[in-house]
């Protein structure tokens, strides 16, 4: 692991697993780094390529079916992930990357494959209307930023898949406002050690620089200088409006208006 000289970030198989424009947490990563004057080094690792397993954090995007089970099964034929997670890695991986860092999910023609088995978690072709949406959750209780507790993740769902956690595994966080890892559920993704998998699009570190730094706070060892998220807070406040038109147990200016106060008190100053 390169820690403080230079923070390795590994994108894996962006034309596999970049259909939704994953690939830029990658972006919000680097940037993040560099404004606090540390350097960072991007790795696209494409299909066939080596997969370096000293990098600090590796980003898994989302995919279609046949380009996913792909990337499954050149992952699981490397190892590099596998060994890079026991070496202390951290993991971002979503929707299709969620469903490949877990036992088995569905290839097409609804083919069960089997996952890296990093996480217990299972996924099935879910039934009903897909799960296309604004989503707003809740992180899970231990995910903290220099001690205080990640505030509203923002996101967008688009997938068919439903995901089961196994016992005792930590959900990423609890589901405000849209579907998360499958219906009644209450759930989205998981919190593993140090991997992180989610549903949700947008790319989510844009719309969620509080978990952006907790990613790379643990590759570089300690907390992060806080700075300037203006931008980002007039964009969290936007969706997080939009998503509360369609909020279940509360009307939309109640329910903004505790998000709206959430958002405000997040303001942070460049240092």
């Amino acid at each position: 692991m390169s820690h403080l000289n230079s923070i390795g970030i590994g994108v894996l198989y962006p034309e596999l697993l970049g259909t939704y424009g994953d690939g830029g947490n990658a972006v919000i990563l680097a940037q993040r780094l560099r404004w606090r004057g540390i350097a960072a080094e991007l790795v696209d690792v494409r299909p066939g390529e080596p997969i370096p397993d000293s990098l600090d954090i590796y980003l898994l995007g989302g995919g279609e079916d046949g380009p996913q089970a792909l990337a499954a099964s050149d992952l699981h034929q490397s190892g590099a992930l596998h060994r890079a997670v026991g070496s202390g890695a951290s993991v971002l991986a979503v929707c299709a990357g969620l469903q490949i860092l877990g036992d088995t999910f569905v290839g097409l023609n609804k083919a069960v494959l089997p996952g890296l088995g990093l996480v217990d978690a299972r996924t099935t072709t879910g039934v009903g209307p897909r799960r296309v949406g604004e989503m707003v959750a809740t992180p899970s209780a231990g995910l903290a930023l220099a001690g205080v507790a990640l505030p509203a993740i923002s996101g967008y769902e688009n997938h068919q898949g439903d995901t089961q956690l196994g016992v005792g595994v930590q959900p990423f966080s609890h589901v405000t406002v849209g579907v998360g890892n499958a219906p009644h559920s209450g759930v989205d993704g998981f919190s593993v050690d140090r991997m992180i998998g989610t549903y949700c699009h947008g790319p989510v570190l844009a719309r969620n620089p509080a978990l952006a730094d907790l990613i790379l706070s643990w590759a570089v060892g300690r907390d992060l200088d806080a700075i300037d998220d203006t931008a980002a807070d007039v964009l969290r406040a936007n969706r997080f409006a939009h998503a509360a038109r369609g909020a279940p147990t509360a009307g939309p200016r109640s329910w903004a208006a505790v998000v709206m106060r959430s958002v405000r008190g997040q303001g942070r100053r460049l240092r």
